[in-house]
């Protein structure tokens, strides 16, 4: 039976061109420099040929520890979360602990540092779990989780404005906290998700 005129037909990715495949930098200006990060003003020619202005700001990159002991109940382990004010989200939030990374310093060593400071907790094993960008449309900064496995206390070193409260929480909890829409911080989520979710399909 031929296809009615009015068939829709099923829809085709579009082709970038060769010269399609890179944005060309035009100029850069520094609008906003800051401790944690700046701000520049960048004309780009980007994919496709448009010339477009973008404020983007950059950022050395920030690790993120997902410290799980399973020492306890290695079938439902606990997920070490922290419990801090948050001055733009304009509340308290959840959060697996993170930091920025420091010019110079290895992800890797970023995250022992940045757990031993917030935290206290050392670990033995640390593996990455994913590399990804938390809002690309104007932030240039990477995100790297790291599950940190075989965990042991030590004292917590927090900065000056660091005011935090440390809980463990058995990932079932966690997991229904999510359900439950009471877990509202991006790279918690994508962690404690993604950790389950390599559980399950028996890859750790």
């Amino acid at each position: 039976m031929a296809a009615s005129k009015n068939t829709p037909r099923p829809a085709t990715p579009a082709k970038l061109s060769p010269k399609a495949k890179k944005a060309r930098l035009i100029s850069s200006k520094l609008a906003y420099k800051g401790k944690v990060f700046s701000v520049f003003t960048d004309k780009v020619e980007e994919p496709g040929g448009n010339i477009n202005t973008r404020d983007v700001i950059r950022h050395n990159g920030s690790v993120v520890i997902l410290a799980v002991d399973e020492s306890k109940n290695p079938k439902d382990p606990d997920i070490i979360l922290e419990r801090q004010y948050r001055h733009a989200a304009g509340q308290f939030l959840l959060e697996l602990p993170a930091g920025r990374i420091e010019p110079n310093e290895a992800p890797l060593a970023a995250a022992k540092r940045e757990m031993i400071e917030e935290t206290g907790f050392r670990a033995k094993k640390w593996t990455l779990l994913t590399k990804y960008f938390a809002s690309p449309g104007f932030l240039g900064e990477w995100m790297q989780i790291y599950l940190a496995r075989d965990i042991r206390e030590g004292t917590a070193q927090p900065e000056a404005d660091e005011h935090i409260e440390i809980q463990r929480v058995p990932l079932s909890q966690a997991l229904a906290l999510i359900a439950d829409n009471k877990i509202h911080d991006g790279k918690t989520l994508i962690g404690i998700s993604l950790y389950d979710a390599a559980r399950r399909a028996g890859r750790l």
